[in-house]
């Protein structure tokens, strides 16, 4: 009898906006901006941690804000930015190897941003790799 093949874990990835209450469902919650956000406290935001080296760069993240309907080129240039940057994944990808992960975000824009954009990016490169994708974890 063959030994029975085992499923890769599902991980869960959500995004929320820091301004939000955290929540215990929250799991590790990580701050993807590149600038902290206006009127919260490092206390409040209870943060697992901060990774601003993942967040796009300037000049990609003032492309954006100034042309927000350019979301689809956005995706691909930030995703380049990342595959050029492998090491700056490894604490995330670390963290949600482990466990549920909230990547945090202060745009008011919910559906396009960069938390999205890279829980995106997780996501397919998961499937890639042969694990399971998680389920849309983005709260209304």
């Amino acid at each position: 009898m063959a030994p029975k093949r085992q499923c890769a874990a599902m991980t869960t990835i959500m995004t929320k906006r820091i301004y939000e209450a955290p929540a215990s469902s929250d799991g590790a919650r990580v701050l993807v901006d590149r600038l902290w956000p206006r009127g919260v406290s490092r206390d409040a935001a209870q943060l697992t941690d901060w990774l601003r080296d993942i967040a796009p760069s300037n000049e990609l993240r003032e492309l954006f804000h100034s042309k927000p309907e350019l979301w689809d080129e956005f995706c691909e240039r930030y995703a380049r930015e990342l595959d050029a940057h492998p090491q700056a994944l490894k604490p995330l990808k670390d963290l949600v190897a482990k466990a549920p992960v909230t990547l945090l975000y202060a745009s008011r824009e919910e559906a396009h941003n960069n938390a999205v954009a890279l829980k995106n990016y997780l996501e397919g490169r998961q499937s890639e790799e042969g694990g399971s994708p998680a389920a849309d974890g983005r709260r209304e």
